[in-house]
């Protein structure tokens, strides 16, 4: 069972090459208008993308992808993959996802490839988001789902706490303790984005979602979103 979380570690790594440090998910903006200031309201506002944000519709579509590619539901995967395209909610939100998913695409192609990912390209030729391209690489590689999800959920708020160490919104040991400090709602979250429907996606944090409309007109950025 070990042996099979190893390519999770890689795909999640920030050394794999999908550029999730460019990102802020709305963050840099979030912090240039002082909703972020501290390790308090960062972890406030990471854990509302976990519970009822934009991870939690993420780890529902990657996990819906995972039971397409598992009973050949080609329909329905399409059907995933143009949903998850729809639910960007702003040019960079699409941007963010859509980067990352066709660059994970590729790398995946080139070093780990499997069957569904060639099915996936050849049903489905448009942009490819994220939690979509992960989820068809793990079931490709009959990887567990339930760990597959909380190791996709961990590396999305390790990214944004690395985001928020280089915009000085803390510094890398409350980072680090707010990462831990999570741990328990990206169980939480997994769990239950594993017996979720797409009937079942939504969320309630827009607050988030403004932050990143306003990013795209931001005079001094970071990030790319």
């Amino acid at each position: 069972m070990s042996s099979a979380h190893l390519p999770l570690m890689v795909w999640l790594s920030p050394s794999f090459p999908v550029g999730a440090f460019a990102y802020s998910h709305g963050l840099e903006w979030a912090f240039e208008a002082g909703d972020l200031h501290d390790a308090a309201t960062l972890r406030d506002w990471l854990e509302a993308l976990v519970v009822h944000g934009s991870l939690r519709n993420d780890l529902i579509l990657f996990a819906n992808t995972c039971r397409m590619v598992e009973t050949g539901d080609d329909a329905g995967l399409i059907e995933t993959a143009e949903l998850a395209l729809a639910l960007a909610n702003s040019a960079e939100r699409r941007l963010e996802t859509v980067t990352q998913g066709n660059a994970f695409i590729a790398a995946v192609r080139a070093a780990w490839p499997c069957e569904a990912i060639e099915q996936l390209r050849s049903i489905w030729q448009g942009d490819i988001a994220y939690p979509i391209a992960v989820g068809v690489a793990a079931a490709g590689h009959d990887l567990p789902l339930r760990p597959s999800l909380e190791a996709y959920g961990l590396g999305f708020v390790a990214n944004l706490v690395s985001a928020s160490v280089r915009l000085n919104i803390v510094g890398q040991t409350d980072g680090q303790r707010i990462t831990a400090g999570l741990v328990p709602a990206l169980h939480e979250a997994a769990a239950e984005a594993e017996a979720a429907t797409l009937d079942d996606i939504g969320g309630c944090a827009l607050r988030s979602d403004l932050a990143s409309l306003r990013h795209e007109t931001q005079y001094s950025r970071l990030f790319r979103s």
